[in-house]
């Protein structure tokens, strides 16, 4: 496509498939697109929230409420859209929870620049006005936080059911929340400046047929595989265990290779070469007097046999990730050539076998402290959601212990903070400071979304809330239990200040990152995928948020 303008103005020539959204339309388009994918979210936010059913492609269902997974899951097709699932995937990366409050808070920030740009306005100053917001939230947020110890654990313990409420883990919360709290204490590491804690040293492991109650913590690691031979020892106290990663096979030729046999004693010679071989290995094993193999790869059914015979027990297949956890809890090292091995190779520990979870539960000395996050639920379903709610609430607890702030929920920080914008508004000059203002007013969709998603009326409960903070009342929250005002923070509802923070950034900087763009050009559909169903105006993902949307602006 080509179009001359005026004299003495350039040509552009496009080719015909290409598309171009320019200035407001561009804005349109863009913030249109960010705001469709927060008001993908924003009913799940809150312990009234709701879930959503995702279905893949492949007739795959997801059952959730967890604002990046939801995301991550959603055949998204926008270029804007996917910018603000950005947001999502890096609040989760950094802070473990809050993605759904930090994607409707972007989606609200632009809704509110919408506002402003059609008062004329200019991009620019709205992008200052929300940076200069920003800052000052964050700077808000750290002064109305509060101090936590890390061995405060009932303190710890709340924020584990805050961050579950709502999600399927909320039903055993106070268990979960415990056991949450344990395991990070267990993994912690204090030192003169900070508490570290090491999340790699913390496993999950999930168990479907039993109640969410009956989930437990192992000081240890976990092998969900069976022995490899029924004659093998099924427990051994005081174990010298090796960690294999070389299969217990014969060798296979690199290369094709094939074997003429004219003579009957040929194959039993070529059969007692391969029983041979396989009896070097084990006997190798044998040489380093361990009692229990943990075999990363296969192992042979005559080489089964012989390990059997010695009273070793032996798995095979174990996954990678179990073995170097195994390693770590055993401080064992992992055999990768059976022609190297020794003695100084092999870890100490217990493992025993739990024929009710058909289970290994493998345990080292007292020095070391891996644990391991037994999960149960009564089906896959419940137990993949259970796992999402307690993966938040770990990373929540272990930020909260290496941070050491917190906050009172229940949309009771984002109306002080947005109040205390407004005083901050005043003393910002020019047209920034109805920025500021937008952005005080964009906190407060937080305690008007739990409100909406609780049946309550948002108008209503923002309106008590702002009066509480007017009169001081930092704390001051909204129970969706019983409607009311409450202070948040002794009724248990407490949020890790880092999240808060890390939220208010995401948001904004996304959200300043779509106003900036005042011109689109795309070399065909206006979308990430380019297949043929759709055309240049197609609807793709997400209820037209794929190609055009009729917004129209092609040259």
């Amino acid at each position: 496509m080509s179009q001359r303008m005026a004299q003495g103005q350039p040509m552009i020539v496009m080719s015909d498939e290409s598309q171009r959204v320019k200035d407001k339309d561009a804005q349109e388009y863009n913030i249109s697109a960010a705001r469709a994918v927060a008001e993908a979210v924003r009913s799940t936010l809150g312990p009234k929230g709701m879930d959503k059913m995702l279905v893949d492609s492949m007739g795959d269902v997801t059952i959730t409420n967890d604002g990046v997974t939801i995301l991550k899951e959603m055949d998204i097709d926008n270029p804007t859209a996917e910018m603000i699932i950005e947001v999502a995937e890096t609040q989760e990366d950094e802070a473990g929870d809050g993605t759904t409050t930090a994607v409707a808070v972007a989606g609200e920030l632009l809704k509110n620049a919408q506002d402003l740009l059609e008062q004329d306005i200019h991009p620019t100053a709205i992008i200052k006005g929300f940076h200069l917001a920003s800052q000052q939230a964050r700077q808000e947020v750290d002064d109305v936080a509060e101090r936590v110890d890390p061995d405060d654990e009932a303190l710890l313990q709340k924020v584990a059911e805050t961050s579950m409420t709502g999600k399927g883990a909320e039903l055993d919360k106070e268990h979960l929340g415990q056991l949450i709290v344990d395991a990070v204490s267990q993994v912690a590491v204090a030192s003169d400046e900070e508490t570290l804690v090491d999340m790699d040293f913390l496993n999950i492991e999930t168990q479907t047929g039993r109640s969410a109650s009956e989930s437990e913590l192992l000081k240890g690691g976990v092998v969900d595989k069976d022995p490899v031979h029924d004659d093998m020892p099924k427990t051994v106290e005081d174990a010298k265990v090796l960690l294999l990663n070389e299969a217990v096979e014969v060798e296979e030729a690199n290369v094709d290779t094939e074997v003429n046999v004219t003579d009957p004693s040929q194959l039993q010679q070529f059969i007692e070469q391969e029983e041979a071989q396989l009896q070097e290995k084990v006997d190798q094993i044998l040489d380093t007097d361990a009692d229990v193999v943990f075999c990363q790869k296969g192992i042979d059914d005559m080489a089964q046999h012989y390990l059997a015979k010695e009273g070793i027990l032996a798995v095979r297949r174990v996954k990678k990730s179990d073995i170097e956890f195994l390693s770590e809890i055993l401080d064992a090292a992992i055999v990768s050539d059976l022609d190297d091995v020794s003695e100084a190779d092999l870890g100490f520990g217990d493992v025993t076998r739990d024929d009710e979870d058909e289970m290994f539960y493998v345990t080292g000395d007292d020095d070391a402290h891996g644990v391991t996050l037994i999960l149960r639920g009564s089906t896959q379903h419940v137990v993949d959601e259970l796992e999402r709610g307690v993966t938040d609430a770990l990373d929540v607890v272990s930020s909260t212990v290496r941070d050491g702030r917190v906050v009172a929920g229940g949309g009771a920080i984002e109306v002080e903070v947005a109040n205390r914008l407004r005083d901050y508004a005043d003393s910002v000059e020019g047209r920034e400071q109805l920025a500021v203002e937008a952005y005080a007013d964009a906190l407060e969709l937080v305690p008007r979304v739990l409100a909406e998603n609780a049946g309550l009326d948002s108008i209503d409960t923002l309106v008590e809330l702002r009066a509480a903070h007017e009169d001081g009342e930092k704390r001051a929250g909204l129970n969706v239990f019983s409607g009311d005002v409450v202070d948040t923070f002794d009724a248990g509802v407490v949020e890790p200040a880092h999240a808060k923070e890390q939220a208010l950034t995401s948001a904004t900087e996304a959200a300043n990152l779509v106003l900036k763009i005042d011109d689109i050009i795309s070399a065909g559909d206006l979308s990430t995928d380019k297949g043929d169903d759709d055309g240049p105006g197609g609807a793709g993902g997400m209820g037209g948020m794929g190609g055009m949307g009729g917004m129209g602006g092609a040259m």
